[in-house]
C-alpha cells in the first residue's frame, strides 16, 4: 500500500472517513481505525453534523468532520506520543472530498498527514475506483491488485459504520413521540395517555376537559398539554 499509494511511510493507523444522511436529513459522520492487527473497533468514532452546514452538503460534512477529529487530537495528543494520530487518513469520495479534507488541515496547521481519496468507479462499478492524492494525477490499481482489494474493504466498513449510525439516529427520531416535547410529561403520564386516547395524535386533538379525565393528570399538567398543541396550531 506504501508503495501504489505513494507514501513516505508504511502507515501503522489508518483513519477512514465517510458520512451518510438522505437528502440532508440527520446527516452523521463516521470514522473507523486500522492497523496492522486489523480493525480497531474501539477507535471508531462518529460525529453528529452540528454546524452551520447546507442538506446534503458533503463536502462541508467532510470538512466539519475532519475539523472536529483534528482539532480535539491537538489537544489530547500534542507531541503525538499516545498513539492517535494517523499515518494515513483515507476519505470516501472524490476530488471535492479531498480538497474539503485538506482545507480542514490547512486551517488547524497540519502539513504532514497524507491523504488520499477513494471515488466509486463508473456505474459505481466496484474495481474501478479512482484514487486522489494531493500534488498527484488520479490514477487507478489493477482490478485484482490485493491492495485495491485492502482499500476497498476499508471504505466499505467506514460506510457500514456510517450507514449504521445514520440508521440508528433515525430510527431514534421515529420512535420519539410528539409527548416528549410537553414538558413535564414523563414515561407514566405518557402511557396513560396513549392508553386512554389511543396515539399522541389522540392527544393533541383532545380538550381539556378530556385531558383532566386522565388518571394522573392533573388540571396543571392538562393545561401543559393542551396549551402545548394548541399553540403550535
Amino acid at each position: 500500500m506504501q508503495t501504489a499509494l505513494g507514501l513516505e511511510q508504511t502507515p501503522q493507523r489508518i483513519e477512514v472517513y465517510d458520512n451518510s444522511h438522505i437528502q440532508g436529513r440527520n446527516p452523521y459522520g463516521a470514522m473507523i481505525v486500522a492497523g496492522p492487527e486489523g480493525f480497531m473497533k474501539s477507535a471508531y468514532r462518529k460525529f453528529a453534523i452540528a454546524g452551520e452546514v447546507a442538506p446534503g452538503d458533503d463536502y462541508a460534512m467532510m470538512r466539519e468532520m475532519l475539523t472536529r477529529r483534528f482539532a480535539r487530537v491537538q489537544k489530547e495528543d500534542p507531541e503525538r506520543e499516545r498513539g492517535q494520530w494517523p499515518d494515513l487518513v483515507l476519505i470516501d469520495g472524490g476530488a471535492g472530498q479531498l480538497a474539503a479534507a485538506e482545507a480542514a488541515l490547512t486551517e488547524l496547521g497540519i502539513d504532514d498527514v497524507e491523504l488520499c481519496a477513494i471515488a466509486k468507479g463508473p456505474d459505481r462499478d466496484a474495481g474501478r475506483e479512482r484514487f486522489f492524492s494531493p500534488g498527484r494525477p488520479a490514477f487507478s490499481l489493477e482490478p485484482k491488485d490485493p491492495v485495491l482489494y485492502y482499500l476497498q474493504r476499508l471504505r466499505d466498513e467506514a460506510h457500514r459504520f456510517a450507514i449504521g449510525t445514520h440508521r440508528a439516529k433515525r430510527s431514534a427520531d421515529i420512535a420519539r413521540s410528539p409527548l416528549d416535547e410537553v414538558p413535564g410529561i414523563g414515561g407514566k403520564r405518557k402511557r396513560a395517555l396513549l392508553l386512554h386516547f389511543g396515539s399522541a395524535r389522540g392527544v393533541a386533538a383532545a380538550g381539556l376537559a378530556d385531558l383532566e379525565s386522565v388518571a394522573g393528570i392533573s388540571k396543571a399538567v392538562a393545561r401543559k398539554i393542551y396549551d402545548h398543541f394548541h399553540a403550535q396550531s
